[in-house]
């Protein structure tokens, strides 16, 4: 029984060891190939002495457009027209009625002996009367304190006009031609105007 054993397993025995033996000799073979193609063994280099990896800026990914349908639609605003606004009327100012006050601090005007006689505020009477000769017009004015002037004096064709006041309370007026004068004497007398009206000449 032991040499049957034995001689089952002495060719796979032999196999074993001329499986064993190329293996050696193909590892023996192989070994200076493998030493040129490994890199240098030794210390490892410094990070410093390593070359930076190139960085590559990533590539932008297209992000797809969302379809017509799923869009919103745009908002259309409706804008309505600004209704026209009508003009409203300005109430009229009522027209200023004349003072009474005015009214009141204007003299009331009285005729003496055809003198037109206002008086005012400060009691000072005032007189106008208007003279008319062949020689021209004049408009005189008398103040109660006693002041005669002469307001207008308007000569007739060919004449001339000419005023003298010897006094304020004394004035004449002349209206000449060629040896021909009429004279409008003026004077306050007993504090009242008096005129005399003359003529020299022809």
């Amino acid at each position: 029984m032991g040499v049957v054993r034995s001689s089952r397993w002495a060719p796979v025995a032999g196999w074993f060891a001329a499986t064993a033996s190329s293996i050696v000799l193909s590892w023996v073979a192989l070994l200076p190939v493998l030493n040129a193609a490994r890199p240098d063994v030794g210390t490892l280099p410094d990070i410093d002495q390593v070359p930076a990896a190139d960085v590559v800026a990533p590539v932008p990914v297209p992000v797809p457009l969302p379809s017509s349908a799923s869009r919103p639609a745009p908002s259309r605003s409706v804008t309505t027209p600004a209704q026209p606004t009508t003009p409203t009327a300005k109430p009229s100012k009522p027209s200023p009625k004349p003072s009474s006050a005015k009214a009141s601090t204007e003299p009331a005007a009285t005729t003496v002996d055809g003198w037109t006689v206002t008086t005012g505020g400060d009691g000072l009477r005032t007189y106008l009367k208007s003279f008319t000769v062949k020689g021209g017009r004049a408009v005189i004015k008398m103040t109660s304190d006693g002041v005669v002037s002469l307001v207008t004096a308007t000569p007739a064709d060919g004449f001339a006009v000419q005023r003298t006041q010897s006094a304020p309370t004394d004035m004449a007026v002349y209206f000449n031609e060629t040896n021909h004068s009429f004279i409008i004497h003026a004077i306050w007398w007993n504090d009242a105007p008096f005129v005399e009206v003359s003529e020299i000449g022809s």
